[in-house]
C-alpha cells in the first residue's frame, strides 16, 4: 500500500517535527528528523508537493521503484509530486543536510509555477541523484541557508518573493550541475549510447511489431527514468531519446528498402507504424526523399 502524504504539515507530523511555519513550504534540518515512529509509512509513500534534499553525510538506503541508491557525500535529489518512494534501514539512518518541501500552490501567480514544470530532474529516479563537488555543495547549502533564514523569520509582504527568488536560483544551479554531471560521466555516456543502439537493434530482430519502440521502452530496459535518459543522450550526442529511435527506424527502413522486395506498406507495418503514410512522412522528413524514390535509386 502506498501512503499518500497530503500536506507538508502531515509530513512534519510523521517525522516527529514541529508544525511548519507556513502550510505551503518548509525547510527541514534532516538531523532533527525521526522516522522510526512511522516506519510503515516510509515503506512506500508519495506526496502532493515537491521535495529538494541535499545531504552531506548519510547512512541508509532510499529506494525508487526497483532501484536502490546508496548515498554518498554531496548528494542532491529532487522529487516531484506523486512520485513513489521508500526508505530502508531507517534505524541506521544518520543524515546531515536539508530538505525543502514546496507545495505547488506556493508558486501561484509567479513565473516559477510554470518554470518548475520544465525541469525534468523532478522526474529522475533516485539512482540518478546529483553528486556535488565540494564547491557546488557549498553553493547549494548557502542557498538553503538563505531560504531557511527567510522562512524562519517573521514573514512579511516581501518574504515570499525573496524565498521564490532563492528557489529559482537553486533550480538554475541544480540544472547547471546536472549538465556538468552528464558531461563528466564520459565512460558512462559511451556505454549508454552503445546500449541504446543494441536495444533498438534487438527490437527489430523480431519479424514484426505492432508499435514503434518508445522512450519508455528504452528507459525500462536501461533501468533509468525516461527524462534522465533523454536528457543524458541529448547532452552527449545532441539527439534526444526519441530522435535516437527515429534514427534507428530510418536505418532499418533503408535496409529493408534495399535488400527486400517488401512493399512500402509492408515495411511500414513491419517497423511498427500503424499507417504507411506516417512511415512515408517520417522517412521523407529525415532523408528528404520518399521511401519509393530511395528504393528506385538502388535499382
Amino acid at each position: 500500500m502506498v501512503h499518500f502524504i497530503k500536506s507538508i504539515s502531515e509530513f512534519h507530523q510523521l517525522m516527529e517535527l514541529p508544525k511548519p511555519k507556513h502550510p505551503l513550504i518548509s525547510v527541514i534540518d534532516l538531523q532533527q528528523v525521526d522516522m522510526t515512529s512511522n516506519m510503515e509509512v516510509w515503506g512506500s509513500y508519495r506526496t502532493e508537493f515537491y521535495t529538494i534534499s541535499v545531504k552531506s553525510g548519510v547512512t541508509g538506503k532510499l529506494k525508487y521503484g526497483q532501484n536502490q541508491f546508496d548515498f554518498d557525500e554531496g548528494v542532491l535529489m529532487c522529487v516531484g509530486p506523486n512520485q513513489v518512494l521508500s526508505v530502508e534501514n531507517i534505524e541506521e539512518m544518520d543524515i546531515v543536510g536539508y530538505a525543502l518541501t514546496l507545495n505547488p500552490d506556493f508558486l501561484l501567480h509567479h513565473p516559477l509555477a510554470k518554470k518548475i514544470k520544465e525541469y525534468d530532474f523532478f522526474s529522475y529516479q533516485v539512482n540518478e541523484a546529483l553528486h556535488l563537488s565540494d564547491d557546488e555543495q557549498q553553493i547549494i547549502f548557502n542557498l538553503f541557508e538563505a531560504i531557511k533564514t527567510e522562512y524562519e523569520n517573521n514573514m512579511d509582504n516581501f518574504s515570499q518573493q525573496v524565498i521564490l527568488s532563492n528557489i529559482d536560483l537553486l533550480l538554475v544551479h541544480i540544472n547547471r550541475y546536472y549538465n556538468r554531471q552528464f558531461i563528466t560521466r564520459k565512460n558512462f555516456h559511451n556505454n549508454l549510447v552503445s546500449q541504446v543502439e543494441n536495444i533498438l537493434s534487438d527490437y527489430y530482430k523480431i519479424n514484426a511489431h505492432e508499435n514503434l519502440p518508445t522512450v519508455q521502452y528504452l528507459a525500462d530496459n536501461l533501468h533509468l527514468s525516461a527524462a534522465y535518459l533523454s536528457d543524458m543522450l541529448k547532452s552527449y550526442t545532441g539527439l534526444s531519446a526519441q530522435q535516437h529511435i527515429h534514427e534507428s527506424v530510418i536505418t532499418k527502413a533503408k535496409e529493408l528498402l534495399t535488400i527486400t522486395e517488401l512493399s512500402i506498406s509492408e515495411i511500414a507495418y513491419k517497423l511498427g507504424f500503424q499507417h504507411p503514410q506516417s512511415f512515408t512522412k517520417l522517412f521523407k522528413q529525415k532523408t528528404n526523399i520518399s521511401p519509393l524514390k530511395y528504393r528506385q535509386s538502388f535499382n
